[in-house]
């Protein structure tokens, strides 16, 4: 298996011939693993809002989802935290998506033979899910265009987790990332808990302290999902 990252959605110059996995761990990501766990049938990410208006008339009983600068879209159904989406709300629902960065790298991922997304509430899954592939492609939302350590530490976690099982790292930007990969669920909880962007949600209020409580947790949801 070859492993390869982008640390930005505009870092990927061409798609996965196997597997690509978008990670926005704070927290489209975590948000869409929650949603689909919770019984979400499909994700349709789009890149703005005025795109998912579009998608909404093509599918009129799907869920508006999204944000910008954290906060739910106006007009929107739900937006980026993962207690939005309990069963009662998004079972047999599909969801279209537009958040900042999230979905930004899940269309970036789009190329791939299979795409998956990712992040540490999901880790086990994710890295169960990869193991038979030849070529895996790590897509990073970052923050904006730029570098987000949690992110980068994430697609770290799983590339160590991969090269343990015979991979090889590929890329300036894997090793990179392999440097920054956390060993335990405390250094977890503490890099994730640390990040720019979770200073920036706990700002924004309890709702979102919570929000990043429940991101930087380790395995709380045993599967992976395609989208």
């Amino acid at each position: 298996m070859r492993v390869a990252v982008a640390l930005t959605p505009r870092a990927v110059h061409r798609p996965s011939t196997g597997a690509a996995v978008a990670i926005d761990v704070l927290r489209a990501t975590s948000t869409l693993a929650v949603a689909l766990a919770n019984g979400a049938t499909h994700v349709w990410p789009v890149a703005t809002p005025a795109e998912a208006m579009e998608e909404k008339r093509r599918r009129p009983q799907a869920l508006l989802c999204g944000e910008r600068e954290g906060r739910r879209i106006e007009g929107f159904d739900l937006g980026n935290s993962p207690f939005e989406y309990p069963p009662g709300v998004v079972r047999g629902r599909e969801l279209i998506f537009a958040s900042t960065n999230g979905s930004l790298a899940m269309l970036a991922a789009a190329g791939a033979r299979r795409r998956l997304i990712g992040a540490f509430v999901n880790a086990a899954a994710t890295l169960a899910a990869l193991e038979r592939e030849r070529e895996v492609l790590l897509v990073c939302a970052g923050k904006l265009g730029r570098f987000s350590l949690e992110d980068a530490a994430f697609a770290g976690w799983l590339c160590a987790a991969l090269e343990a099982r015979g991979a090889t790292i590929e890329g300036e930007a894997a090793r990179l990332a392999r440097t920054l990969a956390p060993a335990s669920a405390d250094e977890i909880r503490a890099l994730v808990q640390g990040a720019s962007h979770a200073r920036y949600l706990r700002r924004m209020g309890a709702e979102f302290t919570r929000d990043v409580e429940f991101c930087s947790a380790l395995d709380s949801i045993d599967q992976a999902f395609e989208i």
